[in-house]
């Protein structure tokens, strides 16, 4: 992790870092976003898997406190399985309409946050002594969605290209 932020600097940072997974996003046809090829996901999986962990960052900051599904307790690619696995199903526009109304609660949230509760990990009850919250939150946010920014431009180009990953031929 970098430097500490502070809490102006800290939003900012998440918020222009979510305006590109947005951008991106508004490059894609909704009808398209069920193919797969992120990875072994689709776009509308990437996108619940975000909202999953933004989801618990948005009861951590409400609750003012480490509080956390039981998914945590799980290997990370056990836990991606299972959050898959719980959303596969669900309908893109119910993703749709979750993914950005969930965000928007979580930096409400995160507004009411002090500085020094970015940065005291006693200000959050149930958390490690030896954790930052701020970092917590940017694992799950801003650094989460870098994370996912290169599969889904690389899915992007190919859908635009016409190949899909999975039928892709030398």
């Amino acid at each position: 992790m970098g430097k500490a932020p502070n809490k102006s600097q800290f939003l900012k940072q998440i918020r222009q870092s979510r305006a590109k997974l947005d951008t991106l996003l508004a490059g894609i046809d909704p009808s398209k976003m069920t193919q797969p090829g992120v990875g072994d996901w689709s776009v509308k999986d990437v996108l619940a898997h975000i909202t999953w962990h933004e989801r618990e960052m948005l009861n951590v900051a409400r609750a003012h406190a480490l509080v956390a599904s039981d998914l945590w307790d799980l290997p990370l690619d056990k836990r991606n399985n299972v959050i898959y696995n719980e959303n596969k199903n669900r309908p893109l526009k119910e993703v749709l309409k979750d993914y950005p109304a969930v965000f928007e609660s979580l930096m409400e949230s995160m507004q009411t946050l002090t500085e020094e509760d970015l940065h005291d990990p006693s200000r959050f009850p149930n958390m490690p002594a030896d954790w930052k919250p701020w970092e917590l939150f940017a694992s799950n946010t801003h650094e989460h969605y870098e994370d996912h920014l290169a599969d889904l431009k690389a899915w992007q180009k190919r859908i635009k290209a016409g190949v899909n990953q999975k039928t892709k031929r030398r």
